[in-house]
């Protein structure tokens, strides 16, 4: 059986990487002059969502030259079998609004499975990252880590879930079928984008799931997910960051989870009366899953 690739020096350059992310990031954090604009799908972009996917860009180009890039604001460039996904801010709605909870995103996928990532939020003082077959890790340094493990939690009505938002889940049409798992869960906290899947990983949550991501959203958190002993899967069960949405639990819980969310409304569901979710989020202001 052939040896499992080194990553090692993949995996400092993304911390690299993540350290020049967080420079960047940071200084422009509530910065009064921080310009903001709106993309074609009306989500946020800042100039310093900009200015970070430049700077990797701009350091790919001359250290792995021969990898493609797919990053969020200038799409994909180069053509490899080593392709690098970059967020340069997971959060940028919390970003624009003052609000720490954010991170810069980098993975490194090999023949469409993703190798290694790096997850920084710098005003979290937190950092993650994972490489195949090498576990996955939280801390400041390589060199000054904790290693991270999902849960043990085997029942719904044992578990913590964690989302984004709902109104993704009423556009998918699946709100009944999300609002009966979130029923049957001990407990349900929207912590959003990111950390959602960072906490599962260290064990804190059991499930997360969104109904609309792009693979620039998800392919660091896949790899972390997996190597902290847990399942990262689209809502049809296929593994991986390639299918548009997101299923991440601690491995038991999967198909439990997968029940819920990948078939049609049961009989639990609650029925779109007075106080339901779709009066309390109408159709024309309710909030989105995207950044």
């Amino acid at each position: 059986m052939a040896d499992t690739p080194d990553y090692t020096d993949d995996l400092r350059l993304a911390h690299v990487l993540a350290d020049d992310a967080d420079s960047l990031t940071t200084a422009r954090f509530r910065a009064l002059d921080l310009h903001v604009m709106s993309k074609p799908d009306l989500t946020p972009v800042t100039d310093a969502d900009q200015a970070v996917e430049e700077s990797l860009r701009r350091t790919l180009s001359r250290t792995r030259s021969r990898d493609a890039i797919t990053g969020e604001e200038q799409g994909s460039s180069g053509h490899s079998q080593r392709r690098w996904i970059i967020d340069p801010i997971d959060g940028t709605k919390n970003f624009v609004r003052g609000v720490p909870v954010w991170a810069t995103l980098i993975a490194l996928a090999v023949d469409d499975e993703v190798v290694l990532s790096v997850v920084s939020a710098p005003l979290l003082q937190r950092r993650w990252w994972a490489s195949v077959g090498n576990g996955a890790w939280t801390g400041r340094s390589l060199l000054k880590a904790t290693q991270c493990h999902v849960s043990d939690v085997r029942r719904l009505e044992d578990a913590s879930l964690s989302y984004a938002s709902l109104g993704g889940w009423e556009e998918r049409g699946q709100l009944d079928e999300f609002l009966s798992l979130v029923r049957r869960c001990w407990r349900t906290r929207a912590y959003g984008d990111f950390w959602s899947y960072m906490l599962l990983a260290e064990g804190a949550v059991d499930i997360a799931a969104e109904p609309e991501l792009e693979v620039y959203d998800m392919a660091a958190l896949d790899i972390i997910v997996r190597e902290a002993g847990g399942e990262f899967t689209s809502l049809d069960g296929n593994r991986g960051p390639w299918g548009g949405n997101a299923l991440a639990t601690n491995g038991h819980l999967h198909d439990a989870a997968l029940a819920f969310l990948g078939s049609a409304a049961d009989d639990e569901s609650p029925s779109s009366g007075p106080g339901s979710v779709s009066e309390l989020f109408p159709r024309a202001s309710r909030p989105t899953d995207e950044d």
